[in-house]
């Protein structure tokens, strides 16, 4: 957990700011979980951190989600079609 932590500061996950007037403000807890190799010994433990997001209320707490992921088959797609096409990239 506390290398985790210091990773997420490091990166600059977040900027603590204080709360707007009138904020529903939310927990967070951490999640652990043991990975397995495949022979069945611990591989590692991991650690997340995530927000209790079951306390909001959509419209009051939050407005638009947004949650960047792009799979690498996306990224070659384009790419090919960038090239194919002669886009400058």
């Amino acid at each position: 957990m506390d290398t985790k932590y210091h990773a997420l500061l490091k990166n600059n996950t977040w900027t603590l700011v204080p709360p707007p007037p009138h904020a529903n403000i939310i927990g967070c807890k951490w999640v652990f979980k043991l990975k397995h190799k495949p022979d069945g010994n611990i591989d590692r433990c991991k650690a997340r951190l995530v927000a209790k997001g079951y306390n909001q209320t959509p419209g009051i707490d939050y407005f638009e989600t947004f949650s960047p992921a792009v799979k690498p088959s996306t990224i070659s797609i384009v790419l090919t079609i960038a090239l194919s096409s002669q886009w400058i990239i």
